[in-house]
């Protein structure tokens, strides 16, 4: 049996002053009761109740360790309130893996606004175009672009943002706005080679799917490192919405092929432990989700 539980019962006998009494507040039977006792006093090897035919009373003994069994009871109870609190209440170190581009611009943003209501939680954010090895790093949480590769994390999808093919207004004056996805073969493609579909870029339209196997003057493993290159008018690049749509609004960059669509760019959390998510990590999840769907998610990718 369990030696808490055993003492939990022997303190609702004495408080009771009867065996009857105690198994009643506890909703288990006399004999259980009488059987924790036992074993509370075989373990302990001695008597700690005076029993008669009327009566019941503590031995000396048994009124010392009744003191000592109440504290433990007691400590036990403010450690569980105190590891409930911690499940309930965001705080500590919460430790999150982003890449550049999205982290920078709203991973950053989400966290800072989260902390402004969770005093008592600190975050460590890295940034890199690699999830890392979330265990071995103590990463609670890696937000992850695009298809997922590793299965053996649990993942949670957040959000989705459409794609877009897009040039500044220099380059596409000079060579030329492409008509359809065939004609992205004679341009320049800057190439995002640390993301997927990288050189492969995929449209569907009415008429069906083609994929073009596109190249270009620079390649870099960043999407801003295109995205720059591009409003310096290098090249054309297929980029998620949220990252050029500051972009596309001052007139930096132009969308092409608007009637072609790009599968969407979905974004996922991934992490080491689907049970008992602590409170940190539970409720960044529901507050980071929220708030990307508002802001990076485009009609159509919902």
């Amino acid at each position: 049996m369990d030696k808490l539980t055993s003492m939990n019962v022997f303190v609702r006998v004495a408080k009771s002053g009867s065996f009857a009494g105690g198994a009643r507040e506890l909703g288990i039977s006399r004999a259980m009761a009488t059987k924790h006792i036992m074993q509370l006093e075989g373990s302990l090897g001695t008597r700690l109740f005076n029993r008669t035919t009327r009566s019941l009373s503590l031995t000396d003994v048994g009124g010392s360790y009744l003191e000592r069994c109440q504290q433990v009871l007691l400590d036990v109870e403010e450690m569980e309130s105190a590891v409930t609190h911690l499940q309930t209440e965001p705080r500590g170190v919460l430790k999150i893996s982003a890449p550049p581009v999205i982290g920078a611009m709203h991973i950053t943003r989400a966290v800072t606004e989260f902390l402004k209501i969770h005093p008592d939680l600190t975050v460590d954010l890295i940034l890199q175009s690699s999830p890392g090895d979330l265990i071995d790093e103590g990463i609670d949480i890696a937000i992850y672009l695009g298809v997922l590769d590793d299965t053996s994390m649990v993942a949670r999808k957040l959000a989705s943002s459409s794609m877009v093919v897009c040039g500044s207004p220099d380059y596409l004056a000079r060579y030329g706005i492409p008509k359809t996805p065939e004609d992205l073969l004679e341009h320049s493609c800057l190439v995002n080679w640390a993301s997927s579909p990288r050189n492969k870029w995929k449209f569907k339209s009415e008429t069906g799917c083609s994929v073009i196997n596109v190249s270009g003057r620079m390649q870099a493993n960043v999407a801003d490192a295109i995205r720059v290159a591009a409003i310096d008018g290098l090249g054309l690049v297929m980029l998620a919405s949220y990252v050029v749509a500051r972009d596309i609004e001052r007139g930096k960059l132009k969308v092409v092929l608007e009637n072609y669509t790009l599968p969407p760019r979905d974004i996922h959390a991934v992490y080491p432990h689907r049970k008992y998510l602590s409170a940190k990590v539970r409720r960044f999840l529901d507050f980071l989700q929220e708030w990307l769907v508002q802001q990076v998610t485009m009609p159509g990718t919902e």
